[in-house]
């Protein structure tokens, strides 16, 4: 295939679609561009076809740092496991291509998406879905398409729609929506909002399907260019799991009795009933015949169930536990549910059970990303574990599956937009969600669990999140949208949307669609049962917890921010760190210092508040009138240096030490003696007098207590108060400095030089 290249502007970007040049043995690739952003997309199709029961797609997004100029970290030099933003945008481009495929296809496929370069403008993301379509198309391999996906924002000033904003543009944007899927209907949808209506949120949708219309016709525009370049694009044979009607008449025969199997609202006990019909229709056909459909008969015992549920919801308007289409299942909601952690709450809703967790730390506990986007970390995280005990069965617990960190992105999403700022609770902010029990909307119930352990940990949040997932049935005509709905109306129907939000507007959503007459009304009608829904089970967490608790738990570190002169900073931490490590060490907290001044101090019961109050002290300078009780530090001959706080010292004059005279300060003071004063004066230099209160006497000398006469010599002229002027250079205290120079404070008395002579 010769090089094509085609490049068309939309809203206000430039793309650019390319293919032909690289990756030639893959069964189709396409470069795709997004400014520089450019991102390259290839699809191979195994030859062979493969003798299972579903539909073997897999998609990667493989990122390399040398798309941003950066080497990765650690010791092995290269990328390793995937981001987890790498895995969501993985199932991003899987979710809308994996019903697009006809049904029955059974050969391999394998997606690789690899940005070459992300210019930290437009992200890289969106973009795919269209690289995989065109590769897909350019490729013979055969689709309902084309496809594509954009990113719908907000301008918060403007109220106009933006598609695929640049990063800066999402800054200041109030909705992240994401859209996949042809020009006629909406297959996946992505969201995260602060707190927007319904109506706003359809208005979106709406607009995003507009966009994705535009995206198909360049595609169309694109694959003419390559026809005419390469010659007409031709479509690859493959061969198909087609209903065989001999078998499907044999199992259907069974529809009535599958019907009665399914209605149990227990899952457990249902899942058993129907376990055992299907083996007894397996067992009514011959070895030879189950030998031959192998593959054909339990697909066609799925499709069995499928059709008895789905009847029984648009024929009778009763699910399989009972409920109506709009009803809620029965709620338990504990929240403080465990002892000594920071928070928690079980949420229960029918047979989902989800244990949310909350655990507080330093800002410096935030989660430090290493990817090809801008964001450098988070300070709130979610995650979120679903082992394989909470559908009775066994497996292997080991890292996150796709599917657990994009339920707990989602959960982590509803609640971003109402976690406090830095500046109102200065915390890292972690919340695990562990799923005890699942029968459907597991994410749903973590988001509900998640709300109460915030709230428990004393948490202010702005406002509660509660979110509900729905469904939707078509059948025969008939459609059905189906509130809160359970696992097998998930795996059998037709759609799966989940909304979450608070009592002002919605804050996340999540949809996968498998039914190609979603209309605007339907839509618009999930949103208003959603919003019924979401309502209810929120009504019921505020009955048991309605607001966040007034303060953290014992248990959990009390952080405190102070804001400290930047020309401090050095005297908190002290030469080498050994100011700041021995406030931590003595009270037991820890200290965090930012190059903005600001400090955050973290620590169990009073430990914050004491290493504070040290810091306020060091930082703090004594004004005139400030009585202290201070330790004796330094002796001179002049006077005492008295330590006022840490750090902070005062020059206490020997004139001012004692009632009388004073010949030698240490005749009255000691290293280490403790004395009340007050400050007289603080000069420009930041130099302390002191003065002494409650002196004490001191008796005058007598006559015959004459003291030896000191011997001659420097060290003598120095004991009797004699100092050179290199001397006074040195002395650190307001008093000694203007007695270097020959000036008198007011009062302080004038030191004298002495002239010896051979009668003294």
């Amino acid at each position: 295939m010769a090089k094509v290249s085609y490049e068309f502007d939309l809203y206000d970007k430039h793309y650019k679609l390319e293919t032909g040049e690289l990756a030639k043995q893959a069964t189709g690739e396409c470069l795709v561009s997004c400014g520089d952003s450019t991102v390259n997309v290839t699809v191979v199709v195994s030859k062979e076809r493969k003798d299972y029961d579903f539909f073997p797609l897999t998609v990667d997004f493989i990122e390399k740092m040398y798309a941003v100029g950066r080497i990765p970290g650690g010791y092995l030099k290269r990328e390793s496991r995937p981001t987890e933003k790498a895995t969501l945008t993985a199932r991003m481009i899987d979710r809308p291509i994996r019903p697009a495929f006809p049904d029955g296809f059974r050969n391999e496929v394998q997606i690789v998406a690899m940005p070459l370069v992300a210019d930290q403008f437009n992200p890289v993301d969106t973009i795919c879905v269209m690289g995989a379509s065109c590769a897909m198309r350019t490729g013979g391999v055969p689709f309902e398409g084309p496809l594509a996906c954009v990113r719908i924002g907000r301008n918060t000033q403007t109220g106009e729609f933006i598609v695929n904003p640049t990063y800066e543009e999402r800054k200041h944007s109030d909705l992240d929506l994401e859209l996949a899927g042809s020009a006629t209907f909406i297959s996946m949808l992505e969201a995260a909002a602060q707190e927007i209506s319904e109506e706003d949120m359809l208005s979106a949708m709406a607009f995003g399907q507009q966009a994705i219309a535009a995206f198909c016709a360049e595609q169309e525009k694109f694959f003419a260019k390559v026809a005419e370049v390469n010659g007409p694009i031709e479509e690859h044979t493959y061969e198909l799991d087609e209903p065989i009607e001999a078998l499907h008449n044999r199992v259907f025969a069974h529809f009535d009795e599958m019907s009665a199997a399914l209605k149990d609202d227990d899952k457990l006990h249902r899942i058993e009933k129907v376990e055992k019909l299907k083996a007894a229709i397996v067992d009514e056909f011959t070895e030879e015949e189950q030998e031959e459909w192998a593959v054909a008969l339990p697909a066609e015992l799925k499709s069995l169930e499928k059709h008895a549920m789905r009847l029984m919801v648009v024929e009778t308007g009763e699910r399989v536990d009972g409920r109506s289409a709009t009803e809620v299942r029965p709620l338990m909601i504990k929240p403080d549910y465990l002892p000594l952690v920071h928070g928690s709450g079980l949420f229960q809703r029918g047979q989902t059970q989800v244990l949310s967790v909350a655990t507080l730390g330093m800002l410096s506990e935030w989660q430090r990303l290493d990817t090809i986007e801008p964001q450098e970390g988070k300070r709130y995280m979610h995650h979120y574990n679903f082992p394989p005990y909470c559908t009775g069965e066994t497996g292997r617990l080991g890292s996150p599956k796709r599917r657990e960190i994009g339920h707990g992105n989602l959960a982590e999403r509803a609640l971003l937009p109402v976690i406090p700022s830095e500046d109102e609770f200065p915390y890292a902010i972690r919340v695990v969600s562990e799923v005890m029990e699942s029968n459907g909307s597991s994410s749903m119930a973590s988001t509900c669990g998640s709300t109460l352990a915030l709230m428990d940990a004393g948490v202010p949040i702005v406002r509660p999140v509660s979110g509900v997932a729905m469904g939707l049935i078509q059948e025969e005509g008939k459609t059905v949208v189906l509130t809160d709905i359970q696992g097998l109306e998930d795996f059998l129907g037709d759609m799966d949307f989940k909304v979450t939000g608070t009592t002002k507007g919605i804050t996340a959503m999540q949809m996968d669609n498998k039914a190609t007459g979603l209309t605007p009304e339907i839509l618009r009608q999930a949103l208003q049962q959603a919003h019924v829904g979401r309502m209810e089970i929120l009504d019921a967490m505020l009955a048991q917890i309605p607001v966040p608790r007034a303060h953290t738990k014992e248990t959990a570190p009390k952080i405190i921010s102070i804001k400290i002169p930047v020309d401090t900073i050095r005297d908190v931490i002290g030469s080498g760190g050994k100011v700041i490590r021995s406030i931590q060490d003595e009270t037991g907290a820890t200290v965090e210092i930012q190059e903005d001044g600001s400090v955050f101090i973290a620590g169990v019961g009073e430990a914050a508040q004491a290493a504070a109050d040290r810091i306020n002290m060091i930082i703090k300078v004594p004004e005139v009138g400030e009585e202290y009780h201070g330790r004796v530090v330094g002796l001179q001959p002049f006077g005492a240096f008295v330590e006022l706080l840490p750090g902070k010292d005062g020059l206490l004059h020997i004139s001012r030490v004692a009632q009388g005279r004073v010949e030698k300060i240490e005749d009255v003071l000691s290293i280490g003696d403790e004395v009340n004063v007050v400050v007289l004066e603080v000069d420009d230099k930041g130099k302390i007098s002191l003065d002494r209160l409650d002196k004490p006497e001191v008796a005058p000398r007598a006559g015959n207590d004459r003291p030896e006469r000191p011997s001659r010599g420097k060290d003598a002229r120095r004991e009797r108060g004699y100092v050179s002027k290199p001397q006074h250079r040195h002395f650190s205290d307001a008093a000694g400095a203007e007695a270097n120079e020959g000036e008198l404070r007011p009062g302080h008395r004038q030191l004298r030089r002495h002239h010896t002579t051979r009668e003294d």
